[in-house]
């Protein structure tokens, strides 16, 4: 009989490293093409020895992204997002591991050459403790915008302060507080207009959908979700027209979403970023940015608990 300590030496070394391991994990990409910069994400998995990816861009939701390693190079051509376009270039992209990061090269979906540079996401293992809860801050004071700033000064052409609450003349480029946070609690009241959407950002990255839903079932998209990541365990959302309620608590990066007096997500992981995030720097904290260029949107009562 072999003693113990070889079977487990033996079953080891049958998980010996494979080509590529060195690239597993998920990854905070930032994005040039040209004069402009963006986020985006890449998670980078092995399932029975084949490579596998999925992928955030510019906008949208996460996407498969199917993966090959050609020498120590990664190469990866997401899936492309809604409707079929006519003849739309493919998205490409090919990096390979510098010191820790990952820095590579691509074409757009319109054929653009890209930049782009990863950074590796290295989180807590386990549950984060509850930290302790601040003073409750109402961020928007119902008479103007002071404290808020915007992703393009076109902005203040488009959302306004009207009879007490916050509201956007579509399609307007989203708005977002000055302050910055990292563990908080949310209270925001939304109105929105029929067959509209929204949204709103936590840190600026992860968005919880807002959206007209009708009879829809849940999904991962629909109003109440961590977009394209997370689906609501039950139905909570109003008619549009009414006023809705979010009390949302991030913790490290673990959310819980109520929604209408009902926990639609009880303390579920965020796996990354979103699509239309302000940046991908996720070990730092951000503001909380509502989405105005999908749809007329209202909000008031905008408070925020900060932790420490």
């Amino acid at each position: 009989m072999r003693p113990l300590f070889l079977l487990v030496l033996l079953a080891v070394s049958s998980l010996a490293a494979g080509p590529g391991d060195g690239l597993l994990g998920r990854w905070d990409l930032t994005v040039t093409a040209g004069s402009a910069e963006y986020p985006s994400w890449l998670e980078v998995t092995r399932s029975d020895g084949k490579l596998a990816g999925r992928f955030v861009g510019r906008g949208g939701s996460v996407r498969p992204a199917p993966v090959e390693l050609v020498g120590d190079e990664l190469r990866f051509s997401p899936e492309q997002q809604g409707r079929p376009k006519a003849n739309p270039a493919r998205e490409s992209y090919a990096g390979r591991l510098v010191g820790d990061k990952l820095e590579g090269s691509g074409t757009d979906n319109r054929g653009n050459a890209l930049r782009w540079a990863g950074v590796r996401i290295v989180r807590p293992a386990g549950r984060p403790s509850q930290p302790h809860w601040g003073k409750a801050v109402s961020v928007f004071n119902g008479r103007d915008l002071q404290g808020w700033t915007f992703q393009d000064p076109r902005g203040r052409e488009c959302w306004a302060v009207v009879d007490g609450l916050l509201v956007n003349k579509p399609p307007c480029p989203n708005i977002h507080t000055e302050p910055a946070f990292r563990d908080f609690k949310l209270h925001v009241e939304y109105n929105l207009d029929p067959q509209s959407n929204s949204g709103v950002y936590l840190r600026g990255r992860y968005e919880v959908q807002i959206e007209d839903q009708g009879p829809r079932e849940l999904e991962s998209h629909g109003v109440g979700s961590i977009y394209g990541f997370i689906t609501p365990a039950i139905k909570a959302a109003k008619p549009a027209g009414e006023w809705q309620a979010f009390d949302i608590t991030l913790v490290g990066y673990n959310v819980t979403v109520v929604f209408n007096g009902k926990t639609i997500i009880d303390k579920q992981e965020i796996p990354g970023i979103t699509g239309g995030a302000l940046d991908s720097h996720e070990s730092e904290p951000g503001p909380i940015m509502l989405q105005g260029d999908h749809g007329r949107v209202q909000f008031r009562n905008i408070v925020v608990t900060p932790g420490s």
